[in-house]
């Protein structure tokens, strides 16, 4: 994000300057009473990173491993031995994707009135149970029901944590720390079908089977980091217990002045709330462009084992040939994160992303060759992963207002996931081997993506523009310029706290 420096906004009084690299706020500073001189800003920073970034990584890794290993579970006779039909299997994995969209909005006001520690740790607990028991069903309907429970606890992990990491960093960081996040869904590809292989060998233990002991195993795995979550998560900036004031001090700072007006704090107040709901970038991000990425994702998640298994190779060689494509996804997600951040236009990389992976789902549906295909998934990986940090911090940093970003980040992400309830019906066992109109479907979506991006980074840029002309500048009190039909505010403060991402010197990210 930049500010502008249009003589209409500067004359008013621009709310943010810019010394040696680094926004400061001109008014309304936090605690003007501690002195913060003493601060090492950057070993500050890798403190926080410390305490926020790897064990919520962590727990990610655990959310994703769990909802997906129904898949590695699958290539274990776990249909037969439940005597489930193939539509039967769908429809388990289309349940957990609506419960999922329906509690994700809630969870994060939730979150927001409750402590991170308390609530992101009392959901992990509770979907580990879902997990285990779900290894203890012996028909349909059992693991149906386990499904919607494990789909309605999950809800809060994903956009609680991407809502709370932006509570921490400035937009110009936000996206590699959302990127190494999200990696875990990669690392949790790959370490899935390992662990896979690794359980089924208990095979028979118990009077278990292979699948169910895949489910039991990573189910009591997630409890215990549940338990522990409750010591190891930290709250939001302005009452982190494992900073000094002077510490919080500098990090609220910071946010300020990247205009991130509210990270000192926020009254709740249903106006917020209307406007996430009706604010017309929510729309378009949540229900195209992230939705257009999302259901590539789910499909490749879920059925990339049975993709490779439908090739030629054995379940457990399946499982073991998902590792390297995960791997690849993986840097690809974090080297994106990193050049995103650094040199902003995230929505040119996910134009590019996401025509990589369009021309990997192109090869799929054209290949009958083993080996092409297996190298048309890389494509596709690579593609489709790092889309879904950077269009995730992109909205963030397109939204201010800690209650308004907070709802716009769980409906983007809600809706984005209820397409998994389409990802998980379009790969039908009547199109074995080569799946052509799971992977159509799926190109149709990245296309949908691709069109969106263009048009919402279209519509960005002309609001900036106009921003820039000074045609959305409000009358400030005392202040000469501005026209009515954008609001009239004693102060720029005023209007900064009122408006947030709608005030004249705020500029989108494009």
């Amino acid at each position: 994000m930049t500010l502008s420096s249009s003589p209409s906004i500067s004359e008013k009084g621009d709310v943010v300057h810019l010394e040696d690299g680094k926004a400061a706020p001109e008014g309304g500073l936090y605690n003007p009473h501690i002195d913060v001189s003493g601060i090492d800003e950057r070993a500050l920073m890798r403190k926080v990173d410390m305490r926020t970034v790897p064990w919520l990584s962590f727990l990610y890794l655990l959310c994703f491993l769990d909802r997906t290993s129904i898949g590695n579970a699958k290539l274990y006779n776990m249909e037969a031995e439940l005597g489930i039909t193939d539509t039967q299997y769908l429809v388990c994995l289309t349940i957990f994707f609506i419960s999922y969209a329906l509690f994700e909005v809630p969870s994060n006001i939730v979150l927001k009135r409750l402590k991170p520690s308390v609530w992101l740790s009392a959901l992990m607990v509770l979907w580990g149970i879902m997990m285990t028991v779900q290894g203890l069903v012996h028909n349909y309907s059992g693991l149906l029901v386990m499904r919607w429970m494990l789909g309605a606890f999950e809800a809060g992990l994903f956009p609680g944590v991407t809502y709370y990491l932006s509570c921490w960093y400035k937009r110009s960081e936000f996206g590699i720390r959302a990127a190494i996040f999200f990696s875990a869904a990669t690392i949790s590809g790959a370490f899935g079908g390992l662990l896979a292989v690794g359980i089924a060998k208990m095979n028979g233990i118990g009077g278990k089977p292979a699948w169910a002991w895949i489910f039991i195993i990573e189910g009591l795995i997630t409890i215990a980091a549940g338990a522990v979550s409750y010591w190891i998560i930290v709250d939001f900036p302005d009452n982190a217990t494992f900073l000094t004031e002077a510490e919080r001090t500098v990090v609220i700072r910071r946010l300020q002045g990247d205009a991130q007006f509210s990270a000192a704090g926020e009254k709740m107040q249903w106006r917020h709330i209307k406007k996430a709901l009706t604010e017309w970038k929510t729309y378009l991000a949540s229900m195209i462009v992230y939705a257009g990425i999302d259901m590539p994702l789910y499909a490749f998640a879920l059925f990339l084992p049975s993709i490779i298994n439908q090739l030629g190779y054995s379940a457990t060689k399946a499982n073991l040939l998902t590792v390297p494509v995960y791997a690849l996804a993986c840097i690809s997600t974090c080297l994106v994160g990193f050049f995103a951040d650094r040199y902003g236009n995230r929505g040119m990389y996910n134009f590019v992303l996401l025509s990589i992976a369009a021309v990997g789902y192109i090869i799929l549906i054209a290949s009958r060759n083993a080996a092409l295909s297996y190298f048309a998934v890389f494509l596709a990986a690579c593609g489709i992963y790092p889309c879904i940090p950077n269009t995730v911090a992109w909205m963030s940093n397109n939204s201010e207002g800690t209650y308004k970003r907070s709802v716009a980040l769980a409906m983007v992400i809600s809706w984005g996931n209820l397409q998994g309830a389409v990802s998980s019906n379009v790969y039908r066992a009547n199109q074995k081997p080569w799946y052509p109109l799971g992977h159509g479907l799926v190109l149709m979506y990245i296309g949908t993506g691709l069109i969106a991006t263009a048009t919402f980074r279209f519509l960005l840029k002309r609001e900036n523009a106009r921003r820039d002309r000074g045609e959305r500048d409000e009358i400030i009190e005392g202040r000469e310029g501005g026209f009515e039909v954008n609001g009239r505010f004693e102060s720029v403060e005023d209007a900064k706290r009122e408006k947030g991402d709608e005030w004249s010197g705020y500029r989108y990210t494009l």
